[in-house]
């Protein structure tokens, strides 16, 4: 059913394809950010666009509640943040990221939106992993934040269940991995002999497309409260198996029966099963041949 979908951070790298994908399910879409897109662009451009500062509720609110269709949207999907640790001061990073999440949750909750799908991430897991994870692969009960930027998704995830408590609400977090898109395969040969040199997310990765599925999926399922998914491609990005992996990098670590090959070690078992998330897309079509 079609719905009218706020995005935030939909100018960002995840956001754009989240945008494209949700207009072609027949979506209509705003994009709220601060910086607008190329799509966003110009008075006939294809995706109406809202400039807000969603740290401030109160633009936050005005946003959702007059947006483009002068009522609340349907539902929100939120991926606006400061996208890693690295991209400003702990303190600016761990600032903007809560406070952005707090007043995207709180105006939903006050507008009566029934739904928020929301960018969580790979580093509640352990990243990057200078310490060994516990066990492998990794599912969404090992959560160890060892920055200011995990550590602001983890309490993402905990307002999560808070304001569906207060609001009945539904909220679902996708822990995404390091997101690529098509022109960031090339770089993926200089990966192959170094082991160690991807070792930080335990050579994980999602495609633009499984971020899209996964927001999709995540806005139709029947689900109620708050609950956080591993969102990952289903493989990593070396040719060496991930078995091998583990033996070399992180010797003594309990590798998973279940695991062979060249699968994943960021489990997605949960949002297939809940979501029905299903990653069908792989770097190694665009390399081999």
């Amino acid at each position: 059913m079609a719905q009218r979908v706020i995005v935030t951070g939909g100018s960002g790298k995840a956001g754009r394809g989240v945008v494209r994908d949700l207009q072609e399910r027949g979506h209509e879409v705003l994009n709220v950010d601060r910086r607008t897109s190329p799509e966003s662009t110009g008075p006939d451009s294809a995706v109406p666009f809202l400039p807000a500062d969603l740290t401030d509720l109160g633009q936050t609110i005005e946003a959702f509640s007059a947006g483009v269709w002068g009522r609340a949207p349907d539902a929100v999907v939120h991926f606006a943040a400061i996208p890693s640790p690295v991209h400003a001061t702990p303190h600016e990073v761990f600032r903007t990221n809560v406070l952005s999440t707090h007043a995207v949750f709180s105006a939903a909750a006050r507008l009566g939106i029934r739904r928020v799908v929301w960018a969580s991430s790979e580093t509640t897991l352990g990243l990057p992993f200078d310490r060994a994870p516990d066990y492998a692969p990794v599912d969404e009960a090992h959560v160890h934040p060892e920055t200011s930027y995990a550590l602001s998704k983890v309490l993402g995830e905990e307002m999560a269940r808070q304001f569906s408590r207060w609001s009945g609400m539904t909220i679902l977090g996708l822990r995404l991995s390091n997101v690529m898109v098509r022109h960031d395969y090339e770089r993926f040969p200089d990966f192959w002999d170094d082991p160690h040199a991807r070792r930080w997310n335990l050579w994980g990765y999602v495609d633009e497309s499984h971020v899209s599925q996964a927001v999709a999926l995540a806005l139709e399922v029947d689900l109620e409260g708050a609950d956080s998914f591993i969102i990952a491609a289903a493989d990593t990005v070396m040719w060496r198996e991930s078995r091998d992996l583990m033996a070399e990098v992180f010797p003594g670590v309990p590798v998973a029966e279940s695991v062979s090959g060249c699968d994943t070690l960021l489990s997605i078992d949960k949002a297939r099963r809940v979501l029905g998330y299903a990653p069908e897309f792989s770097w190694r079509s665009l390399h081999e041949g």
